[in-house]
């Protein structure tokens, strides 16, 4: 897994200038955290790396995004098999209306594996990853929905874990979540960095200090600083910056 790497960004959405100018390697295997007001751009970032923003009407961009040394809006790429090496977790868990099992299954089904044996493996093995298989173990069969909140957010990412990804981002992943749920998830979030690359959205600057290796921080479409998170928080070279980490404005 090499750097994924955004150069020269630029992106509108019909007139709107979204990102400008925006260039920055993020290191694989850790966790890169993206902070900013409502409506910097951080969002319209994290999505270029598994081309979500495709479907905005009037989005338009300009400059490279590289995974891999491959930039993905070139031609002749394959989104939907970009977005099995990048998945994602979105700010509401979205569980699909069937099983707990079926869940996870789904990405696997859709690849056209049909071994019974080898699905219930990877099921049970993301499950197991994503810290959720000793609380459903004995209900697989059970909805989805009958799991809580933070649950329903790990089957989400034991999900996304199933197709095998190299990336995963997250949009604000535990902006749903109670203190407990959220604590657990972010635990989940540090140990899976051990085998990917995870680039996160949060409004919560406690969790990017407590989760991340590095930080960018988005303001009106800029990236304004991006360091070390230790750096950042604890000697932000940006006035902008310090006066957003200490919630001076924002």
């Amino acid at each position: 897994m090499n750097k994924l790497i955004a150069k020269n960004i630029n992106v509108w959405y019909g007139d709107n200038h979204a990102l400008q100018d925006v260039s920055m390697e993020i290191e694989p295997y850790q966790v890169t955290s993206l902070i900013g007001p409502s409506g910097c751009g951080k969002s319209t970032f994290l999505r270029l790396f598994n081309r979500m923003n495709d479907y905005i009407d009037n989005f338009k961009l300009d400059g490279e995004i590289l995974i891999n040394d491959v930039n993905i809006y070139g031609q002749g790429v394959n989104t939907e098999e970009l977005r099995k090496k990048v998945g994602m977790v979105f700010q509401k868990p979205n569980p699909f209306p069937t099983s707990i099992y079926e869940n996870v299954a789904f990405g696997l089904r859709i690849q056209g594996k049909k071994d019974k044996s080898e699905i219930d493996s990877i099921v049970e093995s993301s499950l197991k990853k994503a810290v959720l298989w000793d609380e459903v173990k004995g209900n697989l069969k059970k909805s989805a929905f009958s799991l809580s909140g933070g649950q329903q957010q790990r089957l989400c990412i034991a999900r996304t874990l199933a197709v095998e990804p190299e990336v995963i981002l997250m949009d604000e992943p535990a902006s749903a979540l109670d203190p407990i749920s959220t604590s657990k998830l972010e635990n989940l979030i540090v140990e899976l960095k051990k085998s990917y690359t995870i680039v996160i959205v949060t409004h919560n600057m406690q969790q990017a200090g407590r989760i991340s290796d590095r930080t960018a921080f988005f303001y009106m479409g800029r990236l304004i600083e991006y360091d070390s998170t230790r750096t950042m928080f604890l000697k932000p070279a940006n006035l902008q910056t310090q006066n957003y980490i200490t919630g001076r404005f924002g």
